[in-house]
């Protein structure tokens, strides 16, 4: 602050320091509102919620997860079938926690061998056809 020579020079750093103090004073307030508004249980809850669903791991993770366990399932009724007997039942139950938790924690791995199938089974599609896409 420059130096003060005059009375009126010091009114008007007073009216300057006292319009500086109202104006932070309403900056203050909303300051307190918002942190009082954001700490409130359920505005937490949602801010967390907002935060899980826009998080693209969590996305991955669903997804990762998702086909782990379909595989999970489709390895579980190919070992078991449509079988009656509770040995093959808990077998099959096994079969599709270890093919779950395998797929689920390297998805990538899975991904590469069925594109490696699907390749494969396009491929015999293409042979068993003649030159018009019918079979021969």
């Amino acid at each position: 602050m420059k130096e003060i020579d005059s009375v009126s020079e010091l009114k008007s750093a007073i009216q300057d320091l006292e319009y500086k103090q109202s104006c932070d004073w309403v900056l203050l307030k909303e300051q307190f509102t918002n942190t009082y508004e954001s700490l409130k249980p359920l505005n937490l809850i949602k801010s967390k919620l907002k935060e899980m669903v826009l998080a693209p791991s969590l996305k991955t993770s669903i997804l990762n997860s998702a086909i782990g366990f379909a595989t999970g399932i489709i390895a579980k009724k190919v070992v078991v079938g449509k079988t009656h007997n509770p040995l093959m039942k808990l077998v099959g139950f096994a079969v599709e926690l270890v093919v779950a938790n395998k797929v689920a924690k390297d998805p990538e791995g899975i991904k590469s061998i069925a594109e490696v199938i699907f390749k494969g089974l396009l491929r015999k599609n293409d042979n068993s056809k003649g030159r018009n896409g019918h079979p021969l």
